[in-house]
């Protein structure tokens, strides 16, 4: 029988401070989307209490009145602190960043910043599924180059797809997801140098979308997409969002490689404007203060990959799970079961359990689920329970 890991010493895991009947009084979308009967593993967010000085500073703020416009840089010097810090990386130029309203929207207004309408944008699938959407609503045509069967960057694949995306007239961009959503790949400062390399031969602009950045599992590495050479004419998006359980309150920034700072420049002055000064507080308090709170909570997240290992290999040995590098994200090949291509809507008619589709993520996406492990141990046992009682 699988056995619930402890937490360990030092700060206590937040994987393990709430119970179900306090995460349903939760009124955001993971806890609403579906009836009460419906355990939900599926969409990013953590099953966690925020980090006490988050806590603090937005209570300070809010004591305080502190509800107006966002200001100065004190979100940036806080992750290029924490960079330097974690990633051992002090490229963070402060005068090459910009406030955004969140990661995503920083994205779409960087891709507006290095192609046209009706320009091709480059994506690995399976992905996350707003990379399709964000794209095409911007008037921008989405190009695929499929992750390789190892679920990592396929450089050949990639190659052919700049190829194919610069034979025009227009401009290209490829949107790279790092570490990657939804397989928790972690591309190597070698993968990386072949991506910058193969964008400058061809003339593709790079937009990193590196929100998971900070859940970098023990034993792998985040290598910042800016840091590698040939990179400089690169864009990227970080944000406290995911490692910290931030998505209600609102910031990301954008960083702009030596080469793009004037890319950056031309950004439209209304998209400050979008930011939660709320947010900058809280994400400045997570980078600088709570590195402590995240710790525990990676320590959380390893014990629940390993968890869930065991609970599949001894109640649903069918389903093929990726090793994830990255995220809180667990990607389950259920095409053994026979379940069709939604496996997904299976698991919620016959179990009760949310997961997400792999549909929307692309090619690739057929026949898997994404499940959410940033949760507590007993619900995600609960939660493999129901699945494989869909198939009782």
């Amino acid at each position: 029988m699988t056995s619930i890991p402890h937490a360990t010493p030092g700060e206590p895991d937040p994987l393990q401070a709430l119970g179900l009947e306090q995460l349903r009084r939760r009124t955001s979308m993971k806890w609403r989307t579906y009836p009460e009967d419906v355990l939900p593993l599926w969409v990013a967010e953590m099953d966690v209490p925020l980090a006490g000085p988050v806590v603090r500073a937005v209570t300070d703020a809010l004591a305080l009145g502190d509800t107006g416009y966002p200001a100065g840089t004190a979100y940036a010097e806080a992750l290029a602190a924490f960079a330097a810090e974690r990633w051992n990386w002090d490229g963070i130029a402060v005068e090459r960043t910009a406030i955004v309203p969140d990661v995503m929207l920083g994205v779409v207004e960087m891709i507006k910043l290095v192609t046209g309408p009706g320009d091709p944008v480059i994506v690995n699938p399976p992905v996350y599924p707003p990379f399709f959407q964000f794209v095409t609503h911007m008037d921008r045509r989405v190009v695929e180059a499929p992750l390789g069967a190892d679920l990592r960057i396929d450089p050949a694949g990639l190659e052919e797809a700049f190829r194919a995306a610069t034979a025009g007239t227009g401009r290209a961009a490829f949107l790279l997801c790092s570490p990657h959503n939804p397989t928790g790949t972690v591309h190597t400062a070698g993968e990386l140098a072949t991506v910058a390399a193969l964008a400058e031969r061809y003339g593709v602009r790079v937009v990193a979308d590196e929100i998971h950045a900070p859940l970098v599992a023990p034993g792998a590495t985040f290598v910042p997409y800016l840091s590698v050479p040939g990179a400089e004419r690169g864009l990227s998006l970080m944000s406290a969002s995911k490692g910290w359980n931030l998505a209600g309150l609102k910031a990301a920034l954008a960083l702009a490689g030596p080469k793009a700072g004037t890319d950056l420049d031309r950004l439209p002055e209304e998209v400050s404007h979008g930011p939660s000064h709320l947010g900058v507080i809280a994400h400045t308090a997570a980078l600088r203060e709570a590195t402590g709170w995240l710790d525990a909570l990676l320590a959380g997240l390893e014990a629940n990959r390993s968890l869930l290992a065991g609970l599949l290999a001894e109640h649903l040995p069918a389903i093929r799970l990726h090793p994830a590098e990255a995220t809180y994200l667990a990607w389950l090949d259920c095409r053994a079961l026979g379940l069709g291509d939604d496996p997904a809507q299976v698991f919620l008619d016959r179990g009760r359990v949310a997961l997400s589709s792999g549909l929307p993520f692309g090619t690739g996406g057929a026949g898997h689920v994404r499940l959410n492990l940033a949760t507590s141990p007993g619900i995600l046992i609960e939660g493999v329970r129901r699945m494989a009682a869909a198939l009782a």
